[in-house]
């Protein structure tokens, strides 16, 4: 009798995203162009709805990047301040910063490699909600972001999707515009404050 071992997946990750920047809507970074006033300041927020690293369960938690891209986005040299869910164990909150952080492969790594310096990492109360079709997402007293897709004549949100850049490789996105963009980490030297630039929302399926 023959038996077929199976192998056990580094990370399975399933869930929406979050994502505002500076750009006016949509943002060119998407299709490889400049960001507007030749950089880019983003928020991007991840909620894994079933998942694990590792065999580690990272279910219902969060995560949230805040970015500062001095150029064109495919050139890298990002900066970086990741806020990872309080509610996170010592166990899960290591194995969350390993996976997004690039070092066990699969697409996260494929975006980590942009990253040129991570300033710092905190924990901290993420409020994270997607309900008829509003995104909203705040990180204790020091981000606050609300967002809405475009629609067709329908109803239907508008998509964008083959694009040369993307945080959700082989998805189609969600065009949006946030009402709200506000960042307030003085100390790391990232503040702004826009309303109706562009946003971002979606699923991801992340597998290694």
């Amino acid at each position: 009798m023959t038996t077929q071992a199976t192998t056990q997946k580094t990370y399975v990750l399933d869930g929406t995203l979050l994502q505002a920047c500076s750009c006016k809507a949509p943002c060119h970074c998407w299709v490889g162009d400049d960001p507007d006033g030749g950089r880019c300041d983003d928020l991007t927020a991840y909620h894994i709805d079933r998942g694990q690293i590792n065999g580690i369960d990272v279910s219902g938690l969060s995560l949230v990047n805040v970015t500062q891209i001095p150029g064109n986005i495919l050139a890298g040299n990002w900066r970086q301040v990741i806020f990872v869910d309080d509610r996170a164990t010592p166990a899960q909150r290591e194995a969350i910063l390993n996976a997004f952080g690039g070092k066990l492969g699969g697409p996260l790594a494929d975006l980590a490699k942009l990253v040129g310096e991570v300033v710092a990492v905190h924990s901290a109360p993420i409020e994270y909600r997607v309900e008829g079709g509003k995104g909203t997402l705040r990180v204790g007293n020091v981000l606050d972001a609300e967002m809405a897709p475009y629609t067709d004549a329908t109803g239907k949100p508008t998509t964008i999707h083959d694009t040369v850049f993307s945080t959700i490789p082989d998805s189609p996105a969600y065009i949006a515009k946030a009402s709200r963009n506000r960042v307030n980490i003085p100390e790391h030297g990232m503040t702004w404050e826009f309303s109706g630039r562009n946003a971002i929302q979606d699923t991801f399926d992340y597998e290694a």
